[in-house]
């Protein structure tokens, strides 16, 4: 007996609508920041995209270091429980 249930994300249009409001949230949030003002401390939060950029290195530096650093602290070995 096959489960036929139908859901939200199984269908790839739907998969590709939610990409497309996500690209143009991001896009638009971007572009805000050329005309919203803020307060800003340091020189360098002032160019414009700052913090877009500022937040895409740091999940990169986030993924690259768990996958490096961080997995091989906690990986077991492959037959870790067969004993």
């Amino acid at each position: 007996m096959e489960n036929d249930k139908k859901y939200l994300w199984d269908n790839p249009r739907n998969i590709r609508i939610l990409l497309g409001v996500f690209f143009v949230l991001c896009v638009g949030l971007f572009m805000a920041d050329f005309v919203v003002y803020r307060k800003v401390h340091l020189k360098f939060e002032e160019w414009p995209g700052f913090y877009a950029v500022f937040g895409f290195v740091a999940c990169v530096i986030l993924v690259l270091v768990s996958k490096y650093v961080l997995r091989p602290l906690v990986k077991r070995p492959e037959d870790y429980y067969d004993h």
